[in-house]
């Protein structure tokens, strides 16, 4: 591992720090449904999680680099910025997760990125490259994680008609498991990643490295982090999706976290960085009215959304609140 500076040292810090509240509050949204449904422990689930979230964060680095070098300008900005938008991710990931709502830590994150920048360079710093990709994943973790699963709950329940009761919940549990494996796994290419393209790009800006690359010590250290973040529990976050968003059996949630855990894969091929929380969110939502539109608490659904929503501005705001605030004490 190279030599690090003070000042990078602090911002690496935060970075992590940003990670561990991504383990913490994002992650259990892989396990909410198959914890909701009996088919694991919680405790089972999050050691689960924790593992197959470690093995996704080394299936590609294609989402990490759409961040350290597609969402602003890395010739623009320095530590400071990186620095403030991690301090923007941590302070609104907490205070939502006191609540309950699972916040979008990839809104979070390209929002924090987008404030600090424009405290440091202006409108000029933002690449609309990389944000035309931050669009198009709104549009696969609200379209495609609603329609997918609608789908394949479609398929299941056609497949399964005829079946008796007892031997599909049976079949289902054990299915389960495997698809919510797959799920944090996904989890793991596409989330994980982010905050690797973060910590690479301060490396760049700190001098350490000359130019982008992913090293494998910094893919170790933020899995770990994350893993741990996740190991921590995110019980209330799981509680939300998994038992108030609408009720679950076995084959729902198996059908669910289908739909968003392959969603979240071809994102993640595609360098899309996208939110896990939507995508599972959505699929959930369209199991459910499958049994028809009463099946979902939209109430439930109205406060997921406006969380999501004020993540954009809230995120930005205290990120540029933070690198103006630091400019201004440190000329």
């Amino acid at each position: 591992m190279p030599e690090i500076g003070l000042g990078l040292g602090v911002v690496l810090l935060l970075i992590l720090g940003a990670e561990f509240v991504n383990g913490w509050t994002d992650a259990p949204n892989a396990i909410a449904t198959i914890v909701s449904t009996r088919s694991l422990s919680p405790y089972q689930a999050v050691v689960m999680a924790s593992g197959m979230n470690l093995l996704g964060v080394f299936s590609g680095t294609a989402v990490a680099a759409t961040i350290g070098k597609g969402i602003i300008d890395p010739q623009a900005i320095d530590l400071t910025t990186v620095g403030g938008a991690m301090v923007g991710i941590i302070l609104w990931s907490t205070f939502a997760a006191r609540f309950g709502l699972p916040t979008s830590e990839s809104h979070a994150l390209v929002s924090g990125l987008a404030g600090a920048g424009l405290a440091t360079a202006g409108p000029e710093v933002l690449l609309w490259d990389g944000w035309k990709k931050v669009l198009w994943g709104l549009f696969f973790s609200s379209v495609l994680g609603f329609i997918g699963g609608r789908v394949i709950i479609a398929i299941v329940q056609r497949l399964s008609r005829h079946a008796v009761p007892g031997r599909v919940r049976g079949l289902f549990r054990w299915l389960q498991i495997l698809s919510s494996a797959f799920m944090a796994f996904s989890h793991g290419s596409n989330d994980g990643q982010k905050f690797m393209g973060a910590f690479t790009m301060a490396l760049v800006l700190g001098g350490v490295q000359a130019e982008f690359a992913i090293p494998i010590w910094v893919i170790f250290i933020c899995a770990g982090t994350m893993a741990i973040g996740t190991l921590s529990g995110g019980w209330r976050i799981m509680r939300t999706l998994g038992m108030r968003l609408t009720k679950l059996t076995t084959y729902q949630g198996f059908s669910a976290e289908m739909a968003a855990a392959s969603t979240i894969e071809l994102a993640s091929r595609l360098g899309i960085p996208l939110s896990t929380t939507h995508t599972i969110t959505t699929a959930i939502v369209g199991v459910g009215a499958a049994r028809g539109i009463r099946a979902v608490r939209w109430g439930v659904t109205v406060e997921l959304v406006t969380a999501w929503i004020l993540t954009f501005p809230m995120c930005a705001l205290i990120s540029w609140l933070t690198v103006t605030i630091i400019r201004q004490l440190f000329r």
